[in-house]
């Protein structure tokens, strides 16, 4: 199984945010045990690296925890044509819209967020981390 892993999944576990932690992190251990396929879009490493510094304040902690996130997941690059996909998908929220034509591209089968509606018209089905661990 192959699963992208939106966003704000990274952000709560980089930044422990309750009550998400526990199963956003199960679901990395999972994908580094093999047990599934983790990987995050290139585009939305800089949204991290972004909220971080901005949470904490610090430039060096946002890229030590970058670093150590970029060592746990598969970075797939974001390509033109994923921009050109996500510009003709039924996604109000752009970003979101090129995670989803970027899931299709790589064939994943699922994408893993605490926005399930936000991907409602996303070629590849969105569901929380939660709803992954009881799937699997």
């Amino acid at each position: 199984m192959k699963i992208l892993i939106d966003t704000n999944i990274i952000i709560d576990i980089l930044e422990q945010r309750e009550p998400f932690f526990k199963d956003s992190y199960r679901v990395i251990q999972l994908g580094l045990q093999g047990k599934f396929e983790t990987f995050m879009s290139a585009g939305a490493v800089t949204d991290v690296y972004y909220v971080i510094r901005r949470s904490t304040g610090n430039a060096i902690k946002a890229r030590e925890k970058t670093m150590a996130l970029s060592a746990l997941l598969k970075i797939c690059d974001t390509t033109a044509k994923d921009i050109a996909a996500g510009l003709s998908l039924s996604i109000t929220d752009f970003e979101d819209a090129v995670i989803a034509a970027t899931a299709a591209r790589e064939k994943a089968d699922y994408i893993v967020t605490r926005n399930e509606t936000d991907f409602v018209n996303s070629p590849i089905p969105a569901i929380s981390a939660a709803q992954l661990l009881c799937t699997f």
